[in-house]
């Protein structure tokens, strides 16, 4: 039952889905909780491709793909996109580790925030696209694997890295929180597990691009943090899942 209540509580949080009354958040439960961040991801993964699988019925594979983003984008409340958003921002306008600190908190977005966006967004339809060139089934493959495997991303750099703000003020504070040996199993299992829905050479061309994100990662924010926040987590999380739709596409070309 607690670990029930834990995965209830990383569904409430990381997401906009309902989750049951008794459920009780509290900011050390909050932390624990991270562990279940990859199986989230396998929800909304699966109403991704559901989404996509239905529409590409009736509709243009190009509508479905955008209808698919849009509810995964809808699901999460934006919640890492924003993280991204606010992250470019923050290290393409800040000099010093304040100031990057400072921009990243607040709310309105900026041009580094808004051509990042725009891009990662444009990047990862592209990307779909192309991986709808051959047939359904890649796409749908694609998006159950990539959503719990980029979450999974966002913990190991909670795994290798400290928070970067001295302050409680952060909403991502309260997760904010190396994991154990025993959450990060959890959510390595949860992460890695839906890469047998991809060929041998796709898993690897997706594992390798988590591996560069995650490296890309944990350098930038050590040396402009100095640790992270949770927009970086959102950030690595969005970076790897389109990193996880290019390392298919470039499997491809070996094939």
């Amino acid at each position: 039952m607690r670990q029930l209540e834990l995965f209830f509580i990383a569904l409430g949080f990381f997401t906009r889905l309902p989750v049951p009354g008794w459920v009780v958040f509290r900011p050390e439960k909050l932390g624990q909780a991270a562990r279940f961040l990859p199986l989230v991801g396998w929800i909304i993964g699966l109403a991704g491709a559901l989404t996509y699988g239905l529409v590409v019925q009736v509709l243009p594979v190009e509508i479905a793909i955008v209808l698919s983003m849009a509810l995964t984008i809808r699901l999460t409340g934006a919640f890492h996109e924003d993280g991204w958003a606010d992250t470019c921002d923050g290290l393409g306008g800040g000099w010093t580790r304040e100031q990057v600190l400072a921009i990243m908190k607040d709310s309105r977005i900026g041009s580094y925030g808004t051509i990042g966006l725009v891009l990662l967004l444009l990047a990862k339809y592209l990307a779909l696209s192309s991986l709808a060139s051959q047939e359904d089934y890649p796409v749908i493959a694609a998006l159950l694997v990539a959503h719990p495997l980029s979450r999974l991303a966002a913990v190991a750099v909670m795994a290798l890295l400290d928070y970067a703000r001295s302050d409680d003020s952060s909403k991502s504070a309260p997760v904010a929180r190396r994991p154990t040996a025993l959450e990060l199993g959890v959510a390595t299992l949860a992460g890695v597990l839906p890469l047998l829905l991809l060929s041998a050479l796709e898993a690897l061309g997706a594992l390798l691009a988590v591996a560069i994100v995650v490296i890309w990662s944990r350098r930038t924010y050590a040396r402009r943090l100095g640790g992270y926040t949770g927009d970086c987590l959102g950030a690595t999380q969005q970076l790897a899942e389109l990193g996880i739709y290019l390392g298919v596409l470039a499997a491809w070309s070996f094939t």
